[in-house]
This record gives C-alpha cells, sequence and structure tokens, in this order.
C-alpha cells in the first residue's frame, strides 16, 4: 500500500456572490488497486478557509478532487484566498508507512468584482410624525449604499409605490418631503400606518437596483368635528309619550372624539322654545318636545356638538323630526303620517279628486279604445280582404314553385287539334285567340323546273293570296311561341331539287327583270369575262 501524492499548486477563479460552482480540479496518483478503499481519495482543507467558503468532492470515477464554493464570498471582503489542501486515502497505511510531503498542496483562489445591486441599510424604515403636516415638508432620508466601494458608480433614486402620491423622493439625495397633506382618516392609511416603496440604482455594467420601503405612523390630531347621529326621527305631537335618543360620530381616535357636548342653538328662538336636550353621558342625549303641544309635521331642528378635542371642534348639524299623532302606544297612526308630511286637510282632498278624476279619465280612453276596435272589426267584416288595400302589404314577387303546383288549364294556350268547339259555336261569337274558319286560298305551286319567266309571276301570286288569306296569324295579339302542335302544316323542303352540276346555264337570270341583274351579272355573266 502506498500514499497518494499530488501536484504542489492549484490555481482557480470565481466570481462573488456565486455558489456551487467548482473552481479547481485537483489529481493525485496511487499505485494502488484503483477504487479500492486503498486507492479511493479524501481531500481535506488544512487552512486559509476559516470561513468554510469552500469544500473538496472526491470525483468516484477519476479520484480527482474538486474544490467547490459552498458559501459565496465578497470580493469588497476578500480578494483572494490560500488554501492548503491534504489528501488521504479511504484505508489507513499499512504498520511503517509513513505519509509523504507529496500529500498536501497548496490551492490559490481568486475573486472577481461582480456589479452589485445597491441596498438600504434600514429596511423597513419606520418614521412618525403627526398627520397634517404642510405640502413640502422633510420627512427624512432615505438612502442606499452601493456595496462596489472600489467602482465609481452613482446612485439614483425613485418612486415605486406611493398609493396616494403623497411623498417626493430626491433624485440623488434620497431626501423624501411630502407632496399633499397627510390625513390619517384616508383609505390608504391601515392601522395608521402608510407604505410607500421606493428604488436605489446604480449606473453599473449591468444596472443594479435595490428597493426599500419607508412606512410613515400618523399621530391623530383633532382636524375632523363630530357628526350627529341619526340624520332622521319622529316623535309625537304630545310630549311624556316618546323621545329621540342621539348620540355623534367623530372620524379622529382617543383623546380627540367624545365626551360630546350637546346643545340647542339660541338662534332661532323657536327652537329653545319647543325643543330640549337632556344629556344621558358622554356619548348619548335625548331630544324631546318642550311644550304641550305641537302641531304635525317636518321640523329641522338645530344641533351643536362638541368634540373634546384640543382644541375642541364643533359642528352644527339639522336632525328632520316628523311630528305626528300617535295612538296609545307612542305610534303614529297613517293619517296622522300623512299630516306630518306636511299636507294639510283641504290639500288630502284635492290630492284625492286629482287621483279620482285620472282614474275616470283612464276608464273613458279604455272604452273609447275598445269601441274604436269594435267598429273596426264590423267595418273589415264588410270588406273584402282582398279588396280592402288599407294598412295590408301588398306582395308583388311571390312566383310560387312552377307550372305543377297550380291548377291551370293549359290547353287554352295550345292551338286545338280539331275545330269542334268552334263549330259548335253561337254565330258570331269567336274567341280572337282561335284560327277563324273559312276555306284556305290555294297558293301557287312552283314547278320542279323553274322558268324564267314563272318566277315573277309565281311569287305574285303568292303574295297576293298570303294577303287575303283570313286564317294566317297573327289571329290577334295574343301569340303562342312556346307549342308547336303535333305535326307542321308547311310541306317538306326537300323536294326542292338543286343541280350539283357545276355547269349549269344561268343566262336565263337576265330575262328575269332589273331585280335579278346582279345575280345575272355574277353567274351570266362570268364566261364573258
Amino acid at each position: 500500500m502506498t500514499a497518494p501524492v499530488v501536484s504542489l499548486q492549484y490555481s482557480g477563479e470565481v466570481p462573488e456572490n456565486r455558489v456551487e460552482i467548482v473552481v479547481a480540479n485537483l489529481t493525485v496518483m496511487d499505485r494502488d488497486q484503483p477504487h479500492s478503499p486503498n486507492w479511493n481519495a479524501i481531500y481535506r482543507i488544512i487552512s486559509g478557509d476559516p470561513s468554510g467558503h469552500f469544500t473538496i468532492r472526491t470525483d468516484p470515477v477519476t479520484n480527482e478532487g474538486m474544490v467547490t464554493v459552498v458559501k459565496a464570498v465578497d470580493y469588497e471582503m476578500n480578494r483572494a484566498f490560500m488554501l492548503t489542501v491534504m489528501v488521504s486515502n479511504q484505508a489507513p497505511l499499512a504498520s511503517g508507512i509513513q505519509m509523504s510531503f507529496q500529500s498536501t498542496a497548496g490551492v490559490t483562489i481568486s475573486v472577481t468584482d461582480v456589479n452589485e445591486a445597491p441596498y438600504f441599510p434600514t429596511n423597513h424604515k419606520l418614521i412618525r410624525l403627526e398627520e397634517g403636516v404642510p405640502t413640502g415638508t422633510v420627512l427624512t432620508m432615505f438612502s442606499a449604499v452601493d456595496p462596489d466601494r472600489f467602482m465609481q458608480q452613482a446612485v439614483r433614486y425613485s418612486k415605486l409605490s406611493d398609493p396616494a402620491n403623497w411623498l417626493n423622493i430626491n433624485a440623488t439625495n434620497g431626501q423624501i418631503t411630502t407632496a399633499a397633506v397627510l390625513d390619517r382618516e384616508s383609505d390608504y392609511i391601515k392601522n395608521n400606518v402608510y407604505e410607500a416603496t421606493f428604488l436605489a440604482a446604480d449606473n453599473g455594467i449591468p444596472p443594479a437596483s435595490g428597493t426599500g420601503t419607508l412606512q410613515i405612523y400618523l399621530i391623530d390630531i383633532n382636524d375632523n368635528a363630530p357628526e350627529l347621529l341619526p340624520k332622521e326621527a319622529q316623535i309625537c305631537e304630545k310630549p311624556n309619550l316618546n323621545v329621540i335618543n342621539i348620540t355623534a360620530a367623530d372620524a379622529d381616535i382617543d383623546p380627540n372624539v367624545g365626551p360630546f357636548v350637546f346643545e340647542l342653538p339660541s338662534v332661532p328662538s323657536a327652537v329653545r322654545k319647543n325643543w330640549t336636550i337632556t344629556r344621558l353621558n358622554g356619548d348619548y342625549a335625548q331630544l324631546s318636545l318642550r311644550i304641550m303641544y305641537l302641531e304635525a309635521g317636518v321640523y329641522d331642528v338645530p344641533i351643536i356638538v362638541t368634540d373634546s378635542g384640543n382644541p375642541p371642534l364643533y359642528n352644527t348639524c339639522v336632525i328632520k323630526v316628523k311630528v305626528c299623532p300617535c295612538d296609545e302606544n307612542g305610534d303614529c297612526t297613517t293619517i296622522g303620517a300623512v299630516a306630518a308630511a306636511g299636507l294639510g286637510t283641504g290639500a288630502i282632498i284635492a290630492i284625492l279628486i286629482c287621483i279620482i278624476i285620472l282614474l275616470t279619465m283612464v276608464l273613458l280612453f279604455v272604452v273609447w279604445m275598445k269601441r274604436r276596435e269594435k267598429e273596426r272589426h264590423t267595418k273589415q267584416l264588410l270588406i273584402d280582404p282582398e279588396d280592402d288595400v288599407r294598412d295590408n302589404i301588398l306582395k308583388y314577387d311571390e312566383e310560387g314553385g312552377g307550372e305543377e303546383d297550380q291548377d291551370y288549364d293549359l290547353s287554352q294556350l295550345q292551338q286545338p287539334e280539331t275545330m269542334d268547339h268552334v263549330l259548335n259555336k253561337t254565330p258570331g261569337v269567336r274567341r280572337v285567340d282561335e284560327r277563324p274558319i273559312g276555306a284556305e286560298p290555294q297558293y301557287p305551286i312552283r314547278p320542279v323546273i323553274p322558268h324564267p319567266g314563272d318566277i315573277g309571276d309565281f311569287i305574285n301570286e303568292g303574295l297576293r293570296a298570303a294577303d287575303n288569306d283570313p286564317t294566317a296569324p297573327p289571329y290577334d295579339s295574343l301569340l303562342v311561341f312556346d307549342y308547336e302542335g303535333s305535326g307542321s302544316t308547311a310541306g317538306s323542303v326537300s323536294s326542292l331539287n338543286s343541280s350539283s352540276s357545276g355547269d349549269q346555264d344561268y343566262d336565263y337570270l337576265n330575262d328575269w327583270g332589273p331585280r335579278f341583274k346582279k345575280l345575272a351579272d355574277m353567274y351570266g355573266g362570268g364566261e364573258e369575262d
């Protein structure tokens, strides 16, 4: 068994504020059986790291020692570490074998500077002051510290959170001043404390920033006058039946609240003449009638409420008191409640008359509408709905589903094949769209081989026969174009013969007159040209 041997010097580098990174690898040589207890190395730091920033872990495959950072180092505190490392085997050395001086090594680790964020030394910072300080009051200095002492950097300040927008901060030195009057009774105050957050950022590369929270505890001052409760009440028109219990509410806290003082003002004089206040304790009093009878109605009773602050504040509040007749239990009657609303008997009668008139008008209007509806219904029964075009929607673009779903007699639009229905009609009565009955004229028959002298006569006779034919269409303005009948009355054009010979003599066209002169020139004189 031999002792492990390591190199004498190693070096590494680590950035500040980083952990769990390997900064150096230590190699060892051992001639024992690999991966046995006699070969496995164990590394220990024996000096140079009193704060425990580093540890050495053994690689189970290569048996190397990996120097690892387990606690962040600060460049401003330690720029370098000189570690002394000892290596030994997992199993102790055999008897008689001494530990070699080569079993120890030195490791030099350099720390590199990194831009660190500024921080506020007191975070959260709490200050106390009275509410209501004027705008522009200096509250405190809320400055941050840049841990990078060896870097020439500037720190700038800004607001990150100021819910009520009550504060300002100097961008260069962090001085806090008021931008508005601080009110302890504001909804932004929680348990008398107002909280704001500020940001401190340096101009390093890359820039870094830190946040700080400022808490302001506001001491209450007497800046709110008390309010009277309730705002409305009712009382019987005769005294000694019931009273009104009153109290006060104050937004301030002790000692700027009760005990309260309740009193009636001296002006107008009718207030103290008709009403009186009896104090029950520091928070409650009773309002009651002084006179034996007060006419029913609604009265505005002013009451002065004063708190116990220093200096005390007072407020003149008005309570609306409804005075009404009461029953034996001290409760307002129904008629009394109406009278207490400020309406006399005459006014009540007038209101009832107006209501009756209004209901009568509504009833007459309903009867008139029903009669009008009945008359309209009667008229509609006398008028054919198809002829009545008033207030009706007329549709002009409905074409239906086609001829198949319509019960139309299309035979009226067709030329009949037989003439029996026409022959049976009374003489002198005839449909204008039917073919008239009579002898049809005889059209001339064109000879098979035309003669030049017969062409003109043939055309003239045919024209004369067509002009005198009473059965020739159109019979009237009603023309049927979509029906051809069972057959055609015209002769077949297949009986027309034409010569396929190319040497036919067209000289006879010159005998047909001036109308056929052009054809005679085109065909008859071709050989002469």
